[in-house]
């Protein structure tokens, strides 16, 4: 069963940053983490950022400019570093992966960010 284990949330002022963590025992060779993802109340899932294998980034245009995703191959585990955050930026965020051999996707238990002051 793959687990993907998710960390860093909380709440914090407008202004501030967080930075989110993904991490899974799986190999990188079985597994590709490749995107955040996030859940406000009422509303749709939603893409924040995706990294491919070879790297390349792309993010959603509300968040361009202040979020960052990466991804660390030695300990295969994804991050979300999140600068300037806003109150619309609150929701649960997802950390998604997918598997190289029959394109499964999975997801991580949901981290909840707040920004409120």
């Amino acid at each position: 069963q793959v687990q993907l284990v998710e960390s860093g949330g909380g709440l914090v002022q407008p202004g501030g940053s967080l930075r989110l963590s993904c991490a899974t025992s799986e190999s990188i060779f079985s597994i590709n983490l490749r995107g955040w993802y996030r859940q406000a109340p009422g509303k749709e899932r939603e893409l924040v950022a995706r990294i491919t294998s070879g790297g390349s980034t792309n993010y959603a245009d509300s968040v361009k400019g202040r979020f960052t995703i990466s991804r660390d191959n030695a300990v295969n585990t994804l991050y979300l570093q999140m600068n300037s955050l806003r109150p619309e930026d609150t929701a649960v965020y997802y950390c998604n992966a997918r598997s190289f051999y029959g394109n499964k996707d999975y997801w991580g238990q949901g981290t909840q960010v707040t920004v409120s002051s």
